[in-house]
């Protein structure tokens, strides 16, 4: 066991009870904006975290780099210093053929390759749960349709490989029920459920897998993000921690 964090050196009271985490530092500074007072609580190893209010409720938003290894030791870390609500802001490609990018998926669960990835480490021969937190879930849900935005509720792929998908893996994925693939729900889910924290994710599809569509830049995709920032920034906001 380890005494407290080593990568996100805040001091307990920094972060916030609720926190918005997500893959790309820039997106960091994109979502940190839209909250009032933002304060800079770490930089240290490339993890920014900000704490700062929305509608009178403290929030943090967080870094957690690419992947379940690198995710893992952010959310334990966030957990040591306060965190009891922690959503992933991230983005995915889609496997339906209807699926275009802007649309935004809410996974209600995830699933990743038997016996790999971070949570094979956690517990060994054994698959822990990796579905979101209910409440969570439903105050993103209620958020995304007080929104009027187009979202899906559905199972995602939490894949360790970003190099490794294409039209054959997003088909065998789509037949077992995925409708998309990212990185790091899978971990955050289990993790919730190791660690008694609770955890939900709303992604952002940046391409279509199945129909080989580029993945939209940074800059195009700014604007998606903005309105997907804004349903996680309500839903938490709404929230007990």
């Amino acid at each position: 066991m380890h005494d407290g964090p080593y990568h996100i050196l805040a001091k307990r009271g920094d972060v916030a009870e609720r926190v918005v985490v997500m893959g790309d530092p820039a997106r960091v500074e994109q979502v940190s904006g839209m909250l009032n007072d933002p304060r800079l609580v770490n930089s240290n190893r490339g993890f920014p975290v900000y704490t700062g209010n929305y509608k009178d409720v403290e929030i943090s938003v967080a870094c957690h780099g690419i992947g379940g290894p690198s995710a893992a030791i952010v959310f334990e870390e966030l957990r040591m210093l306060g965190a009891k609500v922690i959503v992933r802001l991230g983005t995915a490609g889609g496997f339906l053929e209807e699926m275009e990018a802007g649309d935004l998926v809410i996974p209600n669960a995830a699933t990743h390759l038997s016996g790999s990835g971070v949570s094979a480490a956690y517990t060994p021969g054994v698959c822990p749960p990796c579905a979101p937190t209910y409440e969570v879930l439903e105050a993103l849900v209620q958020a995304a349709r007080g929104a009027g935005a187009r979202f899906m509720v559905a199972p995602v792929v939490s894949n360790d490989a970003f190099y490794a998908e294409s039209p054959g893996f997003a088909e065998s994925w789509r037949r077992v029920g995925a409708v998309a693939v990212e990185m790091e729900c899978a971990t955050l889910f289990s993790l919730a459920h190791l660690r008694g924290f609770k955890s939900g994710a709303l992604l952002v599809l940046s391409n279509n897998v199945v129909k080989r569509t580029p993945i939209l830049p940074a800059d195009k995709l700014r604007p998606y993000v903005d309105k997907a920032a804004r349903i996680v920034l309500e839903a938490l906001s709404s929230l007990e921690a």
